[in-house]
């Protein structure tokens, strides 16, 4: 027996959602304050989006979509538009089938330098076997907001690279061969290893040694002293200044403001670490600063990434 040839009408919720990273819920939950519906990492919220940080993915205009079977749930998602990814906190088996009837969507990892995906990339969830959650327009064309790259086992001295790479393929933007980087508290060189291998002019800059096959990358400058101790009159004009310092937020802001202040520096990404409860104070500060953005990359941890860039003409 065929299936009606009428699809259901979806529904408006007036909620945006919002994906949280794995095991950061709590701090998704704070920063959204009201809270309508809670779906495993998926939090609902009355009204348009607001700016959180700690959503990996954002919901647009969520709707709310009764379905008769699985081809029908198909059906409708196919009709508001072409490509669709689950989030999928249960019912997977009944998920993987609706996925089956849907455009296939690759999600393999990409090679570090190739552009991130442009083509808009809906989100859908089953609240149960007959209701859908879909939205068409979602703040990332990754699935689920996850930044999957293949990763370079053999050259850099650490894993912390992959923030770098995965900041500059989901901002779109970076460093410049020539441009002259700032890399603080470097060691064991993991940022240093990514911005001299752009071709920049990196000055790396703690009071221990980085590895030496990054030391003697061509373009690498080495002062070994400490990254809170350093003299910005000691420099002359910096196109980035980058950090990845383990210090608690509120010295890590200080820092920050001390640089700006001075006016030495164009542009600015630092990772903000939390260590034990998370300082929602000092992130908010940073995302107040003007022009600037915070955001929670797929590759960090319990940490945010703060982002300030000057404008090009």
């Amino acid at each position: 027996m065929s299936e009606p040839s009428s699809l259901p009408v979806p529904q408006p919720t007036g909620l945006t959602g919002y994906l949280a990273p794995e095991g950061f819920e709590a701090e998704l939950r704070h920063e959204l304050g009201d809270i309508a519906q809670e779906h495993g990492r998926l939090l609902l919220s009355p009204g348009p989006a607001k700016p959180a940080a700690w959503a990996q993915n954002v919901w647009h205009d969520v709707l709310r979509i009764p379905i008769a079977s699985i081809g029908e749930g198909a059906r409708v998602l196919k009709s508001l538009q072409r490509n669709w990814w689950p989030y999928t906190p249960d019912l997977h088996r009944r998920t993987a089938l609706m996925v089956e009837k849907l455009p296939k969507v690759s999600a393999k990892p990409l090679t570090f330098g190739q552009a991130a995906p442009t083509a808009p990339l809906g989100s859908f969830t089953l609240l149960d076997e007959y209701t859908l959650l879909a939205a068409p327009h979602c703040s990332s064309a990754f699935p689920n907001g996850e930044c999957a790259l293949i990763e370079d086992r053999v050259n850099p001295p650490s894993r912390a690279y992959l923030k770098l790479w995965d900041a500059f393929t989901v901002l779109g933007f970076g460093p410049k061969p020539g441009e002259t980087c700032l890399d603080l508290g470097a060691c064991p060189g993991g940022w240093t290893w990514v911005l001299a291998s752009l071709g920049a002019q990196v000055i790396a800059v703690d009071k221990a040694p980085l590895d030496p096959k990054v030391a003697a990358m061509p373009g690498v400058s080495i002062r070994q002293e400490s990254a809170f101790g350093l003299d910005p009159a000691s420099l002359g004009p910096v196109d980035w200044l980058f950090s990845d310092i383990i210090c608690y937020p509120e010295r890590l802001y200080r820092l920050v403001q001390n640089w700006r202040e001075k006016g030495q520096v164009k542009n600015f990404l630092c990772t903000i670490k939390f260590q034990g409860e998370t300082d929602h104070a000092t992130a908010a500060a940073f995302a107040a600063i003007p022009g600037s953005r915070l955001l929670h990359l797929s590759h960090n941890k319990h940490e945010l990434t703060w982002v300030l860039r000057k404008e090009e003409n």
